[in-house]
């Protein structure tokens, strides 16, 4: 059963709820702040904090007082905020630099925040998060602590401006993560709550920097420290961090009980301006869960999770929103829409033009012109889902995620004749599918009318699209011989394949790299160990020589399979040439191996097969290669052949042949992949047999 809803609170109890501008990169323009209150004042917001960290005189020359042309801009945004009833809050950060004991420095930061309220404005916030807790030799003297330092110099501040009715602070300790030890010891936070003046508002993002959730009995343990209850600076859809994250999901994992603890929420969305309708609307959603009287064509609540909200609804009000949005063509940027030509009543004569471009007619024998389908809210669907929650991804990623790693770690499956292989072809066309979503939803939003917010996505778009189809390939390449696998296998691919700069290296070389992945254990590159063959590993060998037989019987039997030349050599019936031996290991064991033969003969006359002297005297050695299923990296057998191609070369001969089963698809993949090794035509060849060589 549902609670009866309270009626928003107002005055002093006021909650505060809305935008923070408060994220690392290029500030908003004045025009979309400017759009942002229009926007908020429809959705029900009613604050914006202004502390963008790349403003140099919200920050690093916060003792600069604004030009005149600034002082206009900010007089014309602040008369705006007014206008559609936000609550601008300015916010200045003088922590990078500032000594706390100087007189002088503390009137230049009175000095600028007077400037600012002759602009209008009447709420203010100081800040102090990222910056260093060391004091300087000055403040160490005159302070107790760095607690104490900035307590007394807000609270000088908030009385030199006449105790505005919104004042906020922001602590260095500004998550549960940051403070020693705990929450509730921490002295640095114990001070704040005690000595900064009561009608201070405090700013607080939860258990972390980026929360997960954020629970009631955080919030109570945090506000019985602070002495009064703390607005959440959220984080959850920031994407400063991450030059190829966006966050697209609803607020989410914020249970609406929050809300009579809280004093207030402001979102720091992402950089990225016109990215943030859903960001802000499922806030505005969330924050009237409690506070809204009026009735809904949806209800939003959801019983097993929070009666008053559910994510999942709020995103679909918020997505059917952006659609329009989307579709609009009067945003800066926008492209006309077509010219129609329409019959006016008036008895003058049309003027005629020489060419009628909106009435282009292409001839029968010319390309159709372009017609872009529209966007739809199921693409919308599918955008938000690629780029969810810092924490989640959306069901459509997951899925896809589950299908590919299913493929890869069923890949044997892939031509065989069996109920598994036919799911496994079933799987991989599905997954095919759903990339080819990715692609039209891209092209779809490519064609959208409002370029605006295009701009702001395209990036983002491009690196996810590339990597559906990167994954797309991949799985094809698993699934047939065709072109798609060198965009996956090539040595030396495009630019676009691979992460660039000093960032991707660095990942691709630290262990904890992935450790967050959905499926780190699949995925991760795992560990392989190749040494030179030793008289001991004669029974190991003998054992992944016998498993990749039995490997082979669910595709021919063994009654009807002809043996291979190089099957003495793998039984330990011949031993290899000297140094022509590697066996390569993961954490189980031994997973593989290469064997080779400077001169075939020895094993040719074992199986007593005919082998033209022409193609002995070409190709006078043998090689085998056998890797278990498991070892899904090439790179290991190419390392081995490698090495054994370099000793047979150095043992004086021309050339290297290898014998395979048709049946074995993925060898006749590897070897054919690696450029080398070429088909050889071979007279009495057995059917069933491909033989394979290289010239050296």
């Amino acid at each position: 059963m549902s609670k009866p809803k309270s009626q928003p609170p107002t005055g002093a109890g006021r909650f505060i709820c809305g935008v923070v501008e408060g994220f690392y990169g290029r500030p908003w323009t004045m025009e979309q702040r400017t759009e942002l209150f229009k926007r908020e004042q429809k959705w029900g917001l009613n604050a914006y904090l202004y502390a963008p960290k790349d403003d140099y005189k919200h920050r690093m020359y916060w003792r600069d007082l604004y030009s005149a042309e600034e002082a206009e801009q900010l007089i014309a945004l602040i008369s705006a905020a007014k206008q559609h009833n936000v609550d601008f809050i300015y916010a200045i950060s003088p922590g990078l630099d500032i000594t706390f004991s100087n007189p002088k420095e503390v009137a230049a930061l009175k000095r600028k925040l007077d400037q600012v309220k002759e602009f209008g404005c009447s709420s203010f916030s100081v800040l102090f998060d990222d910056v260093e807790r060391e004091m300087c030799a000055a403040d160490k003297r005159a302070f107790s602590s760095f607690a104490h330092a900035q307590v007394a110099i807000t609270n000088d501040v908030y009385q030199h401006l006449g105790e505005p009715e919104t004042f906020l602070f922001c602590p260095t300790d500004y998550c549960a993560r940051f403070c020693t030890p705990t929450v509730s010891q921490s002295s640095y936070l114990n001070t704040v709550g005690q000595k900064l003046l009561p009608g201070i508002d405090i700013l607080w993002t939860g258990p972390k920097v980026v929360s997960h959730k954020i629970s009631v009995e955080s919030i109570e343990e945090v506000s019985a420290v602070l002495r009064r209850a703390p607005v959440i600076w959220d984080n959850i859809h920031a994407n400063d961090y991450d030059p190829q994250r966006l966050i697209l999901g609803p607020y989410k994992d914020r249970p609406t009980e929050l809300i009579p603890k809280l004093k207030g929420v402001l979102t720091n969305p992402n950089c990225e301006f016109y990215s943030n309708f859903v960001a802000i609307h499922t806030l505005a959603t969330w924050c009237k869960a409690l506070t809204d009287g009026e009735p809904r064509d949806v209800e939003m609540g959801d019983e097993e999770q929070d009666p008053y909200y559910s994510p999942q609804k709020a995103l679909m009000l918020a997505l059917t929103d952006w659609l329009e949005e989307f579709m609009s063509t009067d945003q800066p940027g926008g492209p006309r829409p077509p010219a129609r030509l329409k019959k006016e009543c008036s008895d003058e004569e049309p003027m005629q033009t020489d060419i009628d471009e909106s009435s282009y007619v292409t001839g029968p024998d010319e390309n159709p012109l372009y017609t872009a389908e529209p966007l739809t809210l199921d693409d919308l669907k599918l955008l938000s889902d690629l780029f969810y929650l810092p924490y989640e991804h959306g069901t459509t990623t997951i899925t896809m995620l589950q299908e590919l790693d299913w493929l890869k770690n069923h890949r044997q499956a892939t031509t065989a004749e069996t109920d598994q292989g036919a799911e496994w072809r079933l799987r991989a066309q599905q997954f095919d599918n759903m990339c080819e979503a990715v692609v039209q939803m891209f092209n779809r939003l490519s064609n959208a009318p409002n370029r605006s917010i295009l701009y702001d996505l395209y990036n983002y778009i491009c690196d996810i699209k590339s990597g559906v189809g990167l994954a797309q390939a991949y799985v094809k390449a698993l699934g047939s011989e065709g072109q798609a696998s060198t965009e996956v296998m090539e040595d030396d691919p495009e630019p676009w394949r691979f992460r660039g700069a000093l960032s991707g290296e660095f990942q691709r070389m630290l262990p904890g790299h992935g450790n967050r992945d959905l499926f780190r254990q699949a995925l991760m590159t795992a560990v392989y160990c190749i040494r030179p063959y030793c008289p001991e590993d004669k029974t190991e060998v003998q054992k992944v020589f016998r498993e990749m037989q039995r490997a082979g019987d669910a595709k021919s039997s063994m009654m009807a399979q002809t043996p291979l030349i190089s099957d003495s050599l793998s039984a330990g019936e011949l031993l290899p040439s000297p140094q022509c031996a590697l066996v390569v290991e993961d954490d189980i064991g031994m997973c593989g191996y290469a064997l080779a033969l400077t001169d075939a003969k020895p094993a040719i006359a074992k199986i007593q097969r005919a082998v033209s002297e022409p193609v002995l005297k070409e190709f006078p050695s043998l090689v085998v290669l056998q890797m278990l299923p498991r070892v899904t990296d090439p790179s290991a057998a190419k390392c081995m052949i490698g090495r054994l191609l370099s000793s047979i070369r150095s043992s004086g001969s021309k050339g290297v042949f290898c014998e395979l089963r048709h049946s074995d698809r993925r060898m006749i993949n590897f070897f054919s992949k690696l450029g080398s090794f070429k088909p050889i035509q071979m007279d009495g060849l057995p059917q069933d047999i491909l033989t394979m060589g290289a010239s050296l």
